[in-house]
């Protein structure tokens, strides 16, 4: 049996990867940092759907230094999806050292020491499979998201570096990269624009995240093992 930890399975688009990876016959580990009976929830969900698969809900907060509270429970990873992380709307000098720093870690720097510390298990199955949810703005870059773009930009460089190191181990690193998608995230805007942005999308309207789930799955998936070090633009052809 296979066995993936979902990072970020209390949002939509890691909630989308959840169902779609249980469908494919993935036990999982699902993260959350706060909404706990969201994914609690989730899991006992997929426990009725999938009974001979395994479901855990795994409490987290990205932003700490320690990692032993997460790494411990995890007997068994063959793939790991990052789907945590938000952004913040705001000028770059109006960011704060701090928030700089929250967005690094729960981006960047726990997902590479995350990697650091499940290598030995990931390389066990010789297919094993890292996938970032990252953003079309982490190669186009967005004003007012500055932090976040070079972020996502250091998602991308780091699976295209990190991919070359585990190659000989049957791990592959990938990053799905969205465009605009239907998630509470993007709620926050305004009818008129989210009609202007639509009108920018050649397929006239927003990603919905089981899209973006379904990608992910493949990814994680045997029929994947050609393709790493790579970023997947998923955008309905929008050019940003």
């Amino acid at each position: 049996m296979k066995y993936a930890l979902i990072l970020g399975a209390s949002g939509d688009i890691g909630q989308a990867c959840a169902q779609s990876l249980a469908a494919s016959g993935w036990s999982l580990y699902c993260h959350y940092h706060q909404q706990a009976e969201k994914v609690k929830n989730l899991t006992k969900v997929l426990e009725k759907e999938y009974p001979k698969q395994d479901f855990f809900s795994l409490q987290f907060d990205m932003r700490q230094e320690e990692l032993p509270t997460l790494v411990a429970p995890l007997f068994q990873v063959d793939a790991i999806v990052f789907a945590s992380g938000g952004t913040i709307y705001k000028l770059l000098t109006e960011t704060s050292s701090e928030e700089m720093e929250q967005l690094w870690q729960v981006s960047l720097k726990t997902p590479m020491r995350l990697c650091q510390q499940l290598q030995p298990k990931l390389a066990q199955s010789k297919q094993g499979r890292i996938v970032f949810v990252g953003s079309v703005y982490g190669s186009a870059g967005s004003a007012m998201e500055v932090v976040y773009s070079t972020l996502k930009g250091g998602q991308e460089a780091f699976a295209k570096a990190y991919a070359q190191e585990v190659a000989t181990l049957g791990i592959t690193v990938n990053v799905v990269a969205p465009g605009a998608v239907n998630t509470q995230m993007n709620q926050e805007w305004t009818r008129e624009e989210r009609a202007e942005l639509v009108s920018d999308i050649p397929l006239r309207r927003l990603a919905e995240p089981e899209e973006i789930a379904d990608l992910v799955d493949f990814l994680v998936s045997e029929k994947s093992a050609y393709i790493t070090g790579t970023t997947i633009p998923i955008s309905g052809g929008w050019k940003v």
